[in-house]
C-alpha cells in the first residue's frame, strides 16, 4: 500500500462515502471534511510508511481521481503506525514486565513499552484508531489497546512468541490471547475442582513433614500449582482424543505427583517412608522418589486416558529422551502415523533445563522424522535455585526457558500463584500442540520452600530468600481468598475439603503401618506378558536358522530395485553381489547377513528399528539399507518391500547425539518387546557420550525398577591405527557394569554368528540389553564371511572351538575375542604351528556360565597353559574383566596369563606405524617360546 492508493481511497469516500469499505469509512469518519490540501514531500513520504493494521483493509475498486490527503488525516495514519510499534513492542517485550514471579522479585522495564517513547501523549490515547489493531479484540483507542496489551502480555502471563516465523502461529496465538486478555473463564465449578486439587497438593506435603520429620521426599511446596496443572492438561489432552500420556519429571515433586495424579497408593508411599521390608529390597530396589507408575483416568467428560510415569534416575533430564522415544512406541504399536493420540508431559527443573545438555538433544528431535511425537508440553517447575546456585551463578539467559527458542515454538512463564493464570496457559499450551504439532513449554515461577531436600539448610546460602519465602502463606490459601471474594465458594466448604483430605491420609497412613498389609509386587502384564528377566540360564536356548529357500528368496529381492529406479553404478556391483549370494554363488558377508536376520524378522511379522549416525549407509559404507536414485535423488528401502504382509522396517539417520538418542531408543525399547531395536555409534568411541543412558538405566533398570529392555548396542570396535578416538567401544567398562545376568556382551568373529544373535535376541523370551561390537576392517575382509549353510542351521554359539577338532598335541590354547582371531590365525599359520597351538573364539562375554567354559576346554590336556590374548591394554578390553573372574587359573586346570598392550591411559596410539609395530609384537608375544 502507498500514499497514492489511499489519496484514491479518500477521493472516493469524499464524493460517496459508501464507495469505501465499511472500515475505510470508519477511519475517514475520523479525517476532517474540509477541502483536502496538498501534501508536502516530508508528510508524503511519511504516509508512504502505512501501519500494517491499514494494510489488510479491503480494497477499493474506485478508479476514481487521486486527491492530496488532508492533514487531519495524516495525522491518523502517523498515529496509527505509532500505536501499531507499541503493539509489536508489548508482543515482544511484554513479558519483561510481567508479573510472574510470586516473589516479586524487581525487573526493569523496557522503554520501548512507554508509550511516550513512540511519540504517544495523554491527548494521543483517546484518539480513535482502528478496531482491527489488536486481534480477536474492537478496541479501537491507543489508550484501550494499552490496556488491553498489559491485561495479555503483562499480567500473570508473559509470553515469547515473535520468534516464530510462521505468520499463520503468531496470528493464532495472538488472536487466542488477545481475545480474551489472556484469562479463561471458570465457572465456579472449575474453580472448586483447582482449589480440590491445590488442596491434594499442599495437605499431603505438610502432612509428609509432619510424620516423617526430616525424611528426603523432596517437596514441592512453593510449586503446588504443578498438580492442578497436570489435572487440566490431562482433561484438556482428553478433549483432543489423546490416550496416552508419557510424563517425565526428576524427583522434585514427584511422591505428590504419583498421589495426586497417578493415583498411586498412599499406603504404598508410606509404607516406602517407613522403609520396613528389607528383605523385598535386598541388593535391589530405588529410593521411593525415583519410581514410576501407570494407571488409567478418566476425564470428567468420559475419556479413557493411560498415564505413565516414568522411571527416574538423580541425574536430571536424561529421562526426557526416554519419555519420548515411549511415546513414539505406543503411538507406533495404535498405528498413530498422524502423532494425535498420544502426549508427553516433561517437568524441568529450572536450573536443569538451562544446564543440562541433553534437553538441547531432546529439543533437537522433536520435529525430526524418526523421533517426533506431534509436540510436547514442557513444564519448567522454577524454583529461581538450583540446590545452592542462584540463577546469576547458573546461567546465561534471561529466562531458565531460554534455551527454548532454538525451535519455533512459544514459551509462557506464568505466576505458579495465580492458579486461574496457569488454567490458561495450560489450555492455550495444548490447543496450540494439537493444533500445530509442536512443543510447548511453559515455565511455572514458584520457590522452593525449603532446602535441596528436607535435610538441607536453604539461608546459609540465601538468607535474604528464604526469609522472604518463610513470610508467604501457601497457594491455596491465596487461591481461597480469591474464591472467597466473589462469594462462589465458603471458608466452611473449603476447610470440610482439607479435612477430607487429611482423614484420607490418616487412613492411609494406619493401613500403611498394620502388620495386615500386603505387598503386591509388580508382574509382567500387557505387552511384557510372556517375557522375562532373571538368569539366562533359566531360559532355554532357541533355533535361529531359516530355511535355506527363505534366505535366497530375501537375498534374490534385496538385490531388485524398481524397474524406474536409477542406483549408482557401485551400488549396481553390490546389487548383483547379493544376487550372486542368492544362488549361492557367493559366500554371505557381513552386511548380508545382517540384512537377512532383519529379512526374516521381518517376514514373522516383527519390527525393526534402527537409528544411528549415518546408520542408513553405515559408517564404513557396507549396509546400504537406503538407496539413493542418482538421477532424481528419491529412496528407496529395499528391507521395506519383501512382503506386504511383513513387518515395518524403520531405519534413520539420527541427529549428532548420544545421550538424547540411545535415550530416545532406550525408551522405544520398553514399549516394544516384540521386535529389535537398534542404535549403532558411528565409531564405538563416541558411546561414551551416552554413558548416563548405560549406568544409569540400562544396566542397572531391571535391578532398581524391574523394568526389562531388549536395545541393541552396535559399537564398532577394533585397534587399526586410527587413533585413540576411533579404536575402542570401551569394552571393559560394560564388562565392569555386568552382573546378576544384567545385560550381554558380545563380539562376534562371523556374520553367521551376528546373524544368529540378532535373531535369537527376538526369538528367545528373553530380554536383555545386547551389547556388540561389531567389526570396521572385518567388513571387507576375505576371511569374513559365512557359508549359507551357517545360517541356515544351528544356533549362536558363546565359544567357537578352535579348527581343530582334536585337543592331542596341543602345547597353548590362546583366549580371544574379535577382530584379533584373524591376525592369530595368519600368524599361527605362519609359523607352522596349527597343531600346537589352539584358537578359541569367546563369542559372549556376559554372561558366561563356567559350564560352557569348561565345555570349550575339556579336549586339552589338564595343565595345558592358557593365554587371554587381546588388542587393548592391559587395564582395558576384557582382560580385567576376566583376570578378576579366574585369577591365575582358569577353572582349576589351566594355568592362566594374559597377553596385551602395555597398561596405558588412552587407548590406542595415534601413530599408525607404531600401532602396526605394537600389533606385530602382541601376536610375537602370544607365540613366544613355541617352535
Amino acid at each position: 500500500m502507498n500514499l497514492a492508493f489511499v489519496e484514491g481511497l479518500y477521493s472516493d469516500y469524499l464524493q460517496d462515502p459508501s464507495s469505501v469499505s465499511a472500515e475505510w469509512r470508519r477511519y475517514f469518519e475520523e479525517v476532517s471534511p474540509e477541502r483536502a490540501k496538498p501534501v508536502n514531500g516530508s508528510a508524503r513520504r511519511a504516509a508512504l510508511a502505512l501501519p500494517a493494521s491499514l494494510t489488510q483493509m479491503p480494497l477499493s475498486t474506485s478508479n476514481g481521481p487521486t486527491t492530496a490527503v488532508d492533514a487531519p488525516m495524516e495525522a491518523a495514519i502517523g498515529l496509527q503506525d505509532r500505536v501499531d510499534k507499541l503493539v509489536r513492542a508489548y508482543r515482544v517485550r511484554g513479558h519483561m514486565i510481567a508479573h510472574m514471579d510470586p516473589l516479586g522479585l524487581p525487573r526493569s522495564s523496557p522503554p520501548e513499552l512507554d508509550a511516550s517513547y513512540y511519540g504517544l501523549g495523554e491527548a494521543d490515547l483517546d484518539k480513535r484508531i482502528s478496531p482491527q489493531t489488536l486481534s480477536g479484540c474492537t478496541a479501537d483507542t491507543a489508550r484501550a489497546v494499552i490496556e488491553r496489551l498489559r491485561e495479555t502480555y503483562c499480567r500473570s502471563i508473559g509470553v515469547q512468541f515473535m520468534h516464530i516465523d510462521d505468520m499463520t502461529e503468531r496470528e493464532w496465538l495472538q488472536k487466542r490471547m488477545e481475545g480474551a486478555g489472556n484469562r479463561l473463564h471458570l465457572s465456579p465449578g472449575r474453580q472448586r475442582r483447582i482449589l480440590k486439587r491445590l488442596t491434594d497438593a499442599v495437605m499431603f506435603e505438610e502432612f509428609i513433614q509432619k510424620k516423617f520429620v526430616g525424611a528426603k521426599s523432596f517437596s514441592l511446596e512453593g510449586c503446588e500449582s504443578l498438580i492442578p496443572l497436570l489435572d487440566l492438561a490431562i482433561e484438556r489432552a482428553g478433549d483432543h482424543g489423546v490416550g496416552e500420556i508419557v510424563i517425565g519429571m526428576a524427583h522434585r515433586g514427584r511422591l505428590n505427583v504419583l498421589a495426586n495424579i497417578m493415583g498411586k497408593n498412599a499406603q504404598q508411599i508410606f509404607r516406602e517412608f517407613q522403609d520396613i521390608d528389607p528383605h523385598l529390597h535386598h541388593g535391589r530396589g530405588d529410593v521411593k522418589y525415583h519410581l514410576g507408575y501407570s494407571s488409567n483416568w478418566k476425564t470428567a467428560k468420559g475419556h479413557n486416558v493411560h498415564l505413565s510415569l516414568c522411571f527416574n534416575p538423580s541425574h536430571l533430564e536424561f529421562v526426557n529422551p526416554v519419555a519420548v522415544g515411549r511415546l513414539r512406541a505406543k503411538q507406533d504399536r495404535n498405528h498413530d502415523t498422524q502423532r494425535r493420540r498420544g502426549l508427553t508431559i516433561q517437568i524441568h527443573g529450572d536450573a536443569a533445563f538451562a544446564g543440562e545438555g541433553v534437553i538441547q538433544e531432546t529439543l533437537n528431535m522433536s520435529e525430526l522424522a524418526g523421533y517426533t511425537v506431534g509436540g510436547s508440553i514442557h513444564v519448567v517447575v522454577n524454583n529461581q535455585i538450583g540446590f545452592t546456585t542462584p540463577p546469576e551463578q547458573g546461567r546465561s539467559s534471561i529466562y531458565a526457558s531460554g534455551i527454548g527458542k532454538m525451535l519455533q515454538i512459544p514459551i509462557f512463564h506464568v505466576n505458579g500463584e495465580d492458579p486461574e493464570a496457569v488454567a490458561q496457559v495450560i489450555r492455550v499450551a495444548l490447543d496450540f500442540r494439537n493444533t500445530f504439532k509442536r512443543d510447548v513449554v511453559i515455565d511455572m515461577y514458584g520457590y522452593r520452600k525449603r532446602g535441596h531436600n528436607e535435610g538441607d539448610e536453604p539461608s546459609f546460602t540465601q538468607p535474604l530468600l528464604y526469609k522472604a519465602i518463610a513470610k508467604r502463606k501457601s497457594v491455596r490459601e491465596a487461591y481461597l481468598d480469591h474464591l472467597l471474594t466473589q462469594g462462589d465458594i465458603s471458608r466452611d466448604e473449603a476447610d470440610r475439603i482439607a479435612e477430607e483430605r487429611r482423614e484420607q491420609l490418616e487412613a492411609e497412613l494406619s493401613a500403611a503401618r498394620s502388620e495386615d498389609y500386603i505387598h503386591i509386587g509388580d508382574q509382567m502384564t500387557g505387552i511384557w506378558a510372556g517375557y522375562k528377566g532373571g538368569d539366562e540360564a533359566l531360559v532355554d536356548d532357541v533355533k535361529t536358522g531359516v530355511d535355506r529357500e527363505r534366505l535366497s528368496v530375501i537375498l534374490e529381492k534385496l538385490s531388485r530395485t524398481p524397474q524406474e529406479f536409477h542406483p549408482d553404478s557401485r551400488i549396481a556391483r553390490l546389487l548383483k553381489m547379493r544376487a550372486e549370494m542368492a544362488k549361492g554363488e557367493k559366500p554371505i558377508d557381513w552386511a548380508a547377513a545382517e540384512a537377512l536376520a532383519f529379512g526374516t524378522l521381518l517376514l514373522e511379522g516383527y519390527r525393526v528399528r534402527m537409528t544411528g549416525q549415518d546408520c542408513e549407509r553405515g559408517t564404513f559404507s557396507h549396509r546400504h539399507a537406503v538407496l539413493r536414485d542418482v538421477e532424481f535423488g528419491h529412496a528407496y528401502a529395499p528391507l521395506r518391500h519383501l512382503s506386504p504382509r511383513q513387518g515395518p522396517f524403520e531405519i534413520y539417520n539420527s541427529p549428532l547425539s548420544e545421550a538424547g538418542v540411545l535415550g530416545f531408543e532406550y525408551g522405544y525399547s520398553l514399549e516394544w518387546p516384540d521386535g529389535i531395536v537398534l542404535w549403532e555409534a558411528q565409531f564405538g568411541d563416541f558411546v561414551n557420550a551416552a554413558q548416563v543412558i548405560i549406568d544409569q538405566f540400562l544396566s542397572s533398570a531391571e535391578d532398581k525398577w524391574k523394568r526389562l529392555s531388549g536395545l541393541v548396542l552396535l559399537l564398532p570396535h577394533g585397534f587399526e591405527g586410527q587413533g585413540p578416538e576411533h579404536s575402542s567401544a570401551r569394552l571393559e567398562r560394560f564388562l565392569q557394569l555386568c552382573a546378576e545376568d544384567n545385560m550381554q556382551v558380545i563380539y562376534p568373529t562371523t556374520p553367521a554368528q551376528y546373524y544368529h544373535v540378532l535373531r535369537r535376541q527376538v526369538i528367545r523370551p528373553w530380554r536383555k540389553p545386547l551389547v556388540v561390537m561389531t567389526p570396521k576392517s572385518l567388513l571387507r575382509h576375505p576371511d569374513v564371511v559365512s557359508d549359507i549353510t551357517e545360517l541356515t542351521d544351528g544356533e549362536f554359539h558363546r565359544i567357537l572351538p578352535d579348527e581343530r577338532a582334536s585337543g592331542d598335541g596341543v602345547e597353548r590354547i590362546l583366549l580371544c575375542t574379535g577382530k584379533v582371531y584373524y591376525d592369530l590365525r595368519a600368524a599361527r599359520k605362519e609359523r607352522g604351528l596349527e597343531e600346537k597351538v589352539a584358537i578359541l573364539r569367546v563369542e559372549q562375554l556376559y554372561p558366561l556360565a563356567d559350564e560352557q567354559v569348561e565345555r570349550a576346554l575339556a579336549p586339552y590336556a589338564e595343565g595345558t597353559p592358557a593365554f587371554w590374548v587381546q588388542e587393548e591394554p592391559e587395564n582395558m578390553g576384557a582382560w580385567p574383566h576376566f583376570r578378576f573372574r579366574f585369577c591365575n587359573s582358569l577353572l582349576g586346570r589351566h594355568p592362566f596369563e594374559g597377553v596385551t598392550r602395555n597398561a596405558s591411559a588412552s587407548p590406542a596410539t595415534g601413530s599408525a606405524s607404531s600401532h602396526k609395530l605394537e600389533q606385530r609384537q602382541l601376536i610375537e608375544e602370544a607365540f613366544q617360546g613355541l617352535a
